[in-house]
């Protein structure tokens, strides 16, 4: 852990619950090792008390910025002045700064960071077909990022969720915005897919349900589920156990400490880690998984195609289709 001081820049993760967030024990490593004077810390805010959290917390001058997790990354977009293009097509960001002029600035590292874990794990997405189960902010960020990557966009993306409407809303506003088909698929069923993703809360607890029936996925087909807590999950043992390519979301994380770096400022950071983040791996991956690390150095991350201009995201919000 860095050490704390009076000169101490802050940065908190917020969410609800944040039992389960892993990002803390990442860049608190980092912050350590790299000599810089910061610490992440998570905290536990109610969807309802979320904007005046915000606020408040960005009246005090050493906090420089916020992570975000479940389930507010949609939600506080709302709050921004901006952020980046892709958090403006998914509708959510998970890293909020704020500028020298008081201005807050969103960024959505989600969908990159996926990405380039499954080119990490060697998973070929372009022109395959993926269900991503689940609607919420990261779930719309594998999406958007799975959808418009141009040559290496997938064929197809299908989002899942049980709230009616809500995968139709998200699938909507992404497809005004791809080259791929995305859209709400009508249920969970895996069957005909070649990557399937959960991207839902489902896993958090041990007597879950299966997001997914893993029987039904084709023989070929890789998953990832990329929830930080329980893995191997049930839902990643028993594909395992089918023989098929299962991940868990470690990868997508670790893919996208860099990426956070960068938005934060942290330049030097950011390229050694881009560089060799071993030593996160060899923290975040749990025993039972340790013998599975890939230590090859260098970057594996892909940057997506996209415009970097600020987008003002509450305007951009609430012209997108429904």
């Amino acid at each position: 852990m860095p050490l704390v001081s009076g000169t101490t820049d802050v940065y908190l993760i917020l969410g609800d619950p944040v039992e389960q967030v892993r990002a803390p024990q990442v860049f608190n490593l980092v912050f350590a090792r790299m000599g810089i004077d910061a610490v992440l810390v998570p905290a536990h805010v109610a969807p309802e008390h979320l904007e005046a959290f915000v606020r408040t917390a960005f009246l005090s001058k050493n906090i420089k910025g916020m992570w975000v997790a479940i389930p507010h990354k949609a939600p506080i977009t709302q709050l921004l002045d901006s952020c980046t293009e892709l958090g403006r097509i998914a509708g959510a960001v998970n890293g909020i700064r704020r500028n020298a002029d008081g201005r807050l600035k969103g960024g959505l590292f989600d969908g990159e960071g996926f990405v380039a874990s499954l080119d990490w794990f060697g998973i070929g997405y372009a022109g395959k077909r993926a269900l991503v189960i689940g609607a919420g902010g990261g779930a719309s960020a594998i999406a958007v990022s799975l959808a418009c990557a141009g040559a290496r966009s997938c064929a197809e993306v299908a989002l899942y969720d049980p709230v009616p409407g809500k995968a139709a809303e998200v699938a909507a506003r992404i497809a005004a915005s791809s080259q791929a088909v995305v859209r709400a698929a009508g249920s969970n069923d895996p069957a005909g897919y070649d990557v399937v993703i959960n991207a839902s809360p489902l896993g958090l607890l041990l007597d879950d349900a299966m997001p997914c029936d893993v029987s039904r996925m084709d023989a070929h087909a890789a998953l990832v589920d990329i929830l930080m807590k329980n893995q191997p999950t049930p839902l990643v043992r028993a594909a395992r156990a089918r023989g098929l390519v299962a991940q868990p979301g470690f990868e997508m994380l670790i893919q996208q400490t860099h990426l956070y770096l960068d938005f934060f400022g942290f330049i030097q950071a950011a390229e050694q880690v881009r560089q060799d983040a071993t030593f996160l791996r060899e923290m975040i991956y749990p025993a039972e998984l340790a013998g599975e690390i890939i230590r090859t150095t260098g970057s594996h991350s892909t940057k997506i195609n996209h415009p970097e201009e600020t987008t003002p995201c509450k305007k951009s919000f609430a012209n997108a289709p429904p």
